[in-house]
């Protein structure tokens, strides 16, 4: 694992963004594709968008990388609060993705619990029964949740679906997600989370017990391949 923080988020995004591109070019040279689940928020927006600029966009074989989520609400597609919406509006309607390997976690006219289901398989189609992603990016919140891995939920205990759906009752809607068992096969995982709002979470989550129904990015391995960003205003932490 290695942690590293920044003077300013300019920089971090920088450095995130260019990240994506190392790991693509290594993805795409090794086995010709590059497979990923993505976040919403405002930082991954910010690092979609510097993807998006002409000094990032020429660096990527867009046509060779799949797109998954790491977790979404259960809304439709363009609803504001859809990380899918947001994804597309500030990354893929800007670059040459090719459109089939976009995996919303959404479908009309059917359960979030089944689509966790469907999801589950449309990650098999692509990975297998490996289910190793080449790159995970996730965020933390304030309470030291990633993913809609949230803190008390039975999510935290699942050890055999990789993809799982559930009503997260504090936010009153339904959560769909990927889990720690599928998180943890990944080659790269990059966290991003920062300022002085992250700064207890991130203590506990680094130096604190073993505790992760209270702090749930614990549960993901500090492994090779394992980065984590952050600023000055959460150093305290590291």
């Amino acid at each position: 694992m290695s942690i590293t923080v920044f003077d300013n988020l300019d920089t971090l995004y920088k450095k995130a963004a260019d990240t994506f591109v190392d790991l693509s070019k290594k993805a795409i040279l090794k086995h010709n594709r590059f497979v990923v689940a993505l976040s919403g928020g405002s930082s991954p927006k910010a690092i979609f968008n510097l993807l998006a600029t002409q000094e990032y966009a020429g660096k990527i074989e867009w046509n060779k990388i799949y797109f998954f989520w790491v977790d979404e609400r259960w809304v439709a597609l363009d609803d504001e609060k859809s990380n899918a919406k947001m994804t597309f509006e500030a990354l893929f309607d800007k670059v040459p993705v090719n459109k089939e390997h976009i995996f919303p976690m959404y479908k009309e006219g059917i359960s979030p619990e089944e689509y966790a289901k469907e999801y589950e398989q449309e990650i098999k189609n692509i990975l297998g029964n490996e289910g190793v992603f080449d790159f995970i990016l996730l965020g933390m919140g304030d309470d030291g949740h990633t993913a809609s891995l949230f803190p008390g939920e039975n999510v935290l205990d699942e050890h055999e679906k990789w993809v799982d759906a559930y009503y997260l009752k504090p936010q009153e809607m339904f959560r769909i997600t990927l889990t720690a068992p599928i998180i943890n096969k990944a080659d790269n995982i990059l966290v991003v989370a920062f300022g002085e709002s992250k700064k207890h979470a991130l203590n506990e989550v680094l130096n604190g017990e073993y505790n992760p129904k209270l702090y749930p990015l614990q549960l993901i391995d500090r492994k090779e391949g394992f980065q984590f960003f952050t600023d000055e205003k959460a150093r305290g932490a590291v």
